[in-house]
């Protein structure tokens, strides 16, 4: 049986139905959110939940997005109100709940702190540590080292599309990090 690892760079995977197959989600930086819509329209966007009869049942998606916000953001209120009136951490929980509801085994962050203020920056951090405990595994883009280290095992660093290397944060500072960005070479291991 492939790891989700091999799943990732064998399979053949051009469209976004592909990686959902495949239980793979990605939260994109701008977050792909519909501004007009609510939370529970922005979650099942495109997989609504339907009646027997073909019709949309908002009752259901609105009660599976209580359940799924309830468990990602408890302080998380305003379920009838478009996202744009959301803030930004707000609106994050909406794309990361979205990625949850629907299983996803990993998880694609671009960026998922940029543009964040510090309140919504550490609530953004306490969601991905909680959903990394309960096992997702979650590549996270970010050029914010503190981030990297504050929430990563591992942290690679690529350069004009080359992979510099793979270090456990345990083994590297921060100063490391940025050297691997700026110099594109990998830290120097004490004997």
């Amino acid at each position: 049986m492939p790891t989700p690892c091999s799943i990732v760079t064998t399979a053949k995977s051009d469209r976004p139905r592909d990686a959902r197959r495949y239980n793979i989600e990605t939260i994109y930086q701008t977050l792909a959110l519909a501004d007009n819509l609510d939370a529970a329209s922005n979650l099942f966007l495109g997989r609504e939940i339907v009646t027997s009869a073909g019709m949309l049942n908002d009752a259901r998606m609105e009660a599976e997005t209580r359940k799924i916000m309830a468990r990602l953001n408890p302080n998380f209120q305003k379920l009838g109100v478009p996202v744009s009136a959301l803030s930004g951490g707000q609106r994050q929980s909406v794309a990361i709940a979205r990625a949850v509801y629907f299983n996803a085994r990993i998880l694609i962050m671009d960026e998922p702190t940029a543009a964040l203020g510090v309140h919504e920056t550490r609530m953004v951090a306490d969601l991905i540590k909680e959903l990394k405990a309960q096992g997702l595994g979650i590549f996270l883009i970010s050029h914010d080292t503190r981030e990297m280290l504050d929430l990563c095992d591992r942290v690679s660093v690529m350069k004009n599309g080359q992979l510099i290397g793979t270090e456990r944060v345990e083994d590297v500072t921060e100063d490391d990090i940025l050297a691997m960005i700026i110099m594109g070479k990998k830290p120097e291991k004490a004997a």
